[in-house]
């Protein structure tokens, strides 16, 4: 090495790796701006070790006390203050500090008959290693592994950004063949899924620019409502700035440029009709002012419709901001983001729409009627007919779909996130209690090796026992094995599922005896571990007093769940089984010999754990100096029960003469919740819905396990935070719901026309449930919101057309005859802002990039729920306002002021440029 030292063996590289990790390495990554600490395991830390001769020190009447006293007074440096002389002043320093084994070794520990004892004379003098408690490995080598502690508050992504940055310069400074480089970096997944999110947004603003240019019909039209997404982006980023939102999967994943755009269309189509219909009463092109009186004509009579439309869409996503806990810290960001979103598109359709119209659209505006719209018309005046003839019908079918949708809800499983694809696996191995590090790591070395070799492993690494902070404390027998996996497209059959190369992985696992497995995945284990304690699943906490009882309850309990399908890597927390060795002292013969109870613990920490007797200097490094005995002696008996103990009058006695050593079985480890003991019982989830899981095996457990007295159960992990989620939502919904009804009642004027209108919430949502049903997907928050935007929609599209009805009837229509023309004159809008919002969300329910699983069911909600929704839009509310709606709406006093031909044209056909 750089400093001189021979490595001869493996322990002594793995000792090396630990020196430059404790004291280069983390060292200078500390100064990461973001980074709170390093966590090192792995490697064996360096120190220098006295190991007495007991046997030469009893002959000499030496204690192990004298040797400590002796080093921390032979090992010391002070200061005497200052010295002048000729005019200097010298600083006074008396330097006895040992500088190496050497020195230490020369010690004088005490005289006899005039003749110096040195230490190393009673004691082996020699740099070693200290008892460790992990060890980490890759690809079956041993390492040292360093985990970056981000402080409270910061951007992982940013932090992760300037470790790796830092790495980069450090790696130079490193000796010769001693390389740093990241291993599990969280800004790849990160990355992975800002890509999708950006992948889907994209694509879905290119199906809805292409979408406003197919049925508005008029490129500088269609160009101003498709202006609204870049500026509303920009300002919506700007806002989540100075909220402190930061973008990423959760915070863009509800995003749909459908909905930004939705109150520019209204705005936009409204105009294009009235400027076409001014155009042609006119005869002649419009002037500037007369056009900017048109659009600002045409915008008041959506204003109030499109405002309280966008207040009730921004309104359904408030429920959402209620959230706490972890279903708060992933939703409301979410929420946030579309509530900025749609306040800065519903200002700009407001405001820069309207006056971009007025002064961009200067030339002719045909009344041609547009293929596409004019194929829809066709269709839809003869099915509306159909369906205003059979009131009852109409309103029956969208009744049975609406049972229909409650009976497959029912069917559906419930979890609280769909599982987000990581990319990477985390397997714990798991021993027997007794299970030693050194033994941990030599059965975990053949088990990475084999994981190596699979092809679609691109390496593996392991970290066994705790870590020197114990941020993440574990037991010697435990290891967490991080396999992080090719990308899919690179692997022999990019066509195997993850399910599958899980079971084969297994398979091979099964080979390696001694060993208890538990797959997950990284991320997904810490969240587990945040939620309830534990890193399966679910987890069933046995609460007691008497540990055997609580046991034999906790394996019953596994027995009924390694019976109930779905649940797999069931296993119960070691609370037993851990041989220990136990140094019981002799009362009698203590007090017989005049030994105190202190004599003996003093002995038993110098010899076995280790006294810390000062420190040696090496440059900025310093490394302990430890008395202890050598691991040969302390794992022999005898040696122990014949360590001296020093007694009064200055005689030795063993320690076998005052204490029984002895092997026993103790506790492994006692686990307290709310100051009561608990024994949990833990598993994963595999190809079912975590909440079927849990019905299933509660109502099992009810019939077949019986608590012994004064024990209880406590169910815990993912299902907790979708219970806790639905019950919040579950009383802020409605009261939402109340809010949105007031505000119809506002914008109709009518508790009966608000009535119908709201009607479109729930027969809206058949369409999301069938979605899910017929895609085989669970319900999960992600589809909620899924339904809260859906009800958004379906009351902005129903209060559109409603509006547009009572102005037809303030012309002095009838009801019936204002309900079927206002719903031909608002079937572009309607057919407009349903496709566009879907065809927004298309992308993400047939993503297949990281994180499109969480997305997947909210799109699949939104997109199966338009199209129920549109269809009771244009049939169901039309037929229900021409029979239950406002019977009668006060004449508009300026209708002779309207041009004779727009009150006579039901039909309003497509204005093009």
């Amino acid at each position: 090495t750089p400093e001189g030292d021979r490595l001869t063996n493996d322990i002594d590289k793995a000792t090396y790796l630990r020196t430059t990790q404790d004291w280069i390495v983390s060292p200078l990554l500390k100064n990461t701006k973001g980074l709170a600490g390093v966590d090192s395991i792995g490697g064996y830390v360096k120190q220098f070790q006295v190991v007495p001769d007991v046997q030469r020190l009893a002959s000499l009447g030496l204690t192990l006390t004298d040797l400590g006293n002796a080093l921390e007074r032979n090992n010391t440096s002070v200061g005497g203050g200052f010295v002048d002389r000729n005019g200097e002043g010298l600083a006074v320093r008396s330097d006895a500090l040992v500088r190496n084994a050497s020195e230490l070794s020369r010690i004088v520990v005490a005289t006899r008959e005039g003749v110096p004892i040195t230490l190393g004379q009673v004691a082996s003098v020699k740099t070693g290693q200290a008892i460790r408690m992990g060890s980490a490995s890759e690809n079956g080598t041993e390492v040292v592994v360093g985990t970056g502690i981000m402080r409270i508050g910061e951007n992982s992504r940013s932090v992760a950004t300037a470790v790796a940055d830092r790495l980069k310069e450090i790696n130079a400074s490193l000796p010769p063949d001693v390389i740093v480089q990241p291993v599990l970096d969280r800004t790849e997944l990160v990355n992975s899924t800002i890509k999708t999110v950006a992948k889907n947004l994209s694509e879905g603003a290119l199906l809805v620019i292409v979408v406003l240019f197919a049925l508005l019909g008029n490129f500088r039209a269609a160009l101003i409502a498709a202006m609204v997404i870049p500026v509303t982006m920009l300002l919506t980023g700007f806002g989540m700035l100075r909220l402190g939102v930061s973008a990423n999967l959760m915070s863009l994943g509800a995003l749909d440029f459908g909905l930004i755009v939705d109150g520019a269309v209204i705005i936009v189509e409204n105009a294009l009709r009235r400027m076409a219909e001014r155009q042609h009463h006119e005869g002649r092109l419009l002037t500037i002012q007369e056009r900017l009186a048109t659009v600002a004509s045409a915008a008041r009579e959506m204003i109030r419709p499109s405002v309280y439309g966008q207040a009730i869409i921004i309104l359904v996503y408030v429920p959402l901001l209620t959230l706490t806990g972890v279903e708060g810290k992933t939703f409301v960001p979410m929420a946030l983001t579309v509530i900025i979103a749609l306040a800065f598109a519903f200002v700009l359709s407001l405001t820069v729409v309207p006056a971009a119209i007025a002064i961009w659209l200067s030339k002719r505006i045909d009344e041609k009627e547009g293929r596409i719209m004019g194929w829809l018309r066709t269709r839809y005046e003869p099915g509306l007919e159909k369906a205003m003839q059979r009131p009852t019908l109409t309103v029956g079918v969208g009744v049975g779909g609406f049972v229909l949708a409650i009976a497959a809800f029912l069917s559906l499983g419930q979890v609280f996130l769909p599982q987000l694809d990581e990319g990477d696996l985390l397997i714990q191995a798991l021993r027997i209690p007794a299970t030693s590090v050194q033994q941990s790591q030599a059965m975990q070395v053949p088990i990475e090796r084999m994981m190596a070799k699979q092809p679609e492993v691109k390496f593996v690494f392991s970290k066994t026992g705790t870590a020197e902070l114990a941020s993440d404390p574990m037991p010697p027998n435990a290891t967490d094995m991080f396999v992080i996996l090719k990308p899919q497209k690179e692997w022999p059959d990019p066509s195997l599922s993850k399910t599958d190369l899980i079971a084969r992985i297994e398979q091979k696992l099964n080979k390696f005896p001694g060993n208890a497995y538990e797959i997950t995945q990284p991320i997904q284990m810490r969240f587990n571990e945040l939620i309830a304690g534990v890193r399966g699943d679910v987890a069933i906490k046995v609460f007691g007093d008497d540990f055997n009882s609580m046991n034999a309850t906790a394996e019953k309990i596994a027995g009924v769940l390694r019976r109930t399908q779905g649940a797999a890597d069931v296993k119960v927390e070691q609370t037993t089984g851990l041989p220990m060795l136990d140094i019981r002292v002799n009362r009698d013969a203590m007090s017989r010999l005049g030994v105190t109870a202190q004599d003996v613990h003093d002995t038993v920490t110098a010899t076995l754990g280790g006294r810390n007797s000062g420190m040696i200097f090496e440059g900025d490094r310093r490394f302990p100096i430890v008395i202890r005995l050598s691991d040969a002696q302390r794992a022999d008996f005898n040696a122990l029960e014949q360590v001296q103990l020093s007694v009064p009058g200055g005689q030795f006695v063993p320690l076998a003469s005052v204490a029984d050593i002895r092997i026993v079985d103790g506790p492994n480890q006692i686990s307290r919740e709310n100051g009561k003991r608990r024994v949990v019982v833990q598993a994963n989830v595999r190809g079912r819905d975590i909440s079927s899981v849990v019905e299933d095996a509660q109502e099992t457990i009810a019939k077949e396990v019986r608590l012994p007295a004064g024990s209880y159960l406590e169910w815990g992990g993912q299902f907790e935070n979708l219970a806790s989620a639905r019950e919040r939502l579950q009383l802020v919904v409605p009261a939402c719901f109340i809010l949105i009804l007031m505000l119809l009642y506002g914008a109709l004027g009518s508790a009966r026309d608000a009535a119908i209108v709201f009607t479109g919430v729930p027969l809206a949502l058949v369409g999301g449930v069938l979605a899910l049903f017929l895609r085989g997907m669970d319900f999960s928050i992600s589809a909620a919101v899924g339904f809260i935007a859906l009800s958004g929609i379906a009351v902005l599209n129903g209060l559109v057309m409603v509006s547009s009805i009572q102005e037809l009837m303030r012309k002095g229509m009838d009801r019936a005859e204002a309900a079927r023309t206002g719903a031909i004159q608002r079937l572009r809008p309607v057919v407009m802002t349903a496709l566009v919002a879907s065809l927004g969300f298309v992308p993400m329910a047939l993503g297949t990039g990281a994180g499109a699983e969480v997305q997947k069911p909210l799109a699949t909600v939104v997109i199966g729920g338009l199209i129920s929704a549109t269809l009771l839009t244009l049939f169901v509310l039309p037929t229900l306002y021409a029979r239950y709606g406002r019977r009668e709406m006060p004449l508009d006093e300026n209708l002779d002021d309207e041009p004779e031909d727009l009150l006579e044209r039901p039909e309003q056909p497509q204005p093009q440029h």
